[in-house]
């Protein structure tokens, strides 16, 4: 979805999270706002992921690569989360699917953690997401 802000004059394109409402009482306490989390790709050239209370932020040309990814276990898929086996971070509210994007350089998302290399998101249109991305990666 393109949406426009008309203070700032600016062109923004929304991905909204596909929420999987069974998992809400795991999600909620993230302060998660599914009508206004997910992520953002500015006319500005900036990569912005909202989820509640937590905010990853990186210039789109840090973007390095994107691809679906699919059937999670629910305990890693939900809520804003750190792997275990990685450095990467989770945006996640299904288990079903999301995008995992890759950063040329790690990023620290807030509240203040380490740098992640990667941030899956379970966005509502995971190939919309893709196409973008690696369009904006490939003009840049």
């Amino acid at each position: 979805m393109v949406t426009t802000d008309l203070k700032e004059r600016s062109v923004s394109t929304f991905f909204a999270y596909e929420v999987d409402n069974r998992f809400a009482p795991l999600w909620a306490p993230f302060g998660l706002r599914p009508s206004k989390d997910g992520v953002t790709l500015t006319d500005d050239g900036l990569f912005v992921a909202t989820f509640g209370f937590s905010r990853l932020q990186t210039p789109l040309d840090n973007i390095d690569g994107a691809h679906i990814t699919r059937d999670y276990r629910w305990w890693t898929a939900i809520g804003a989360r750190q792997s275990f086996v990685d450095d990467g971070l989770t945006f996640g509210t299904n288990r079903r699917a999301g995008v995992c994007v890759h950063f040329r350089q790690k990023v620290r998302a807030s509240p203040p953690g380490r740098r992640h290399s990667a941030l899956t998101v379970t966005v509502a249109d995971l190939d919309g997401l893709v196409r973008a991305l690696l369009a904006d990666s490939r003009s840049g």
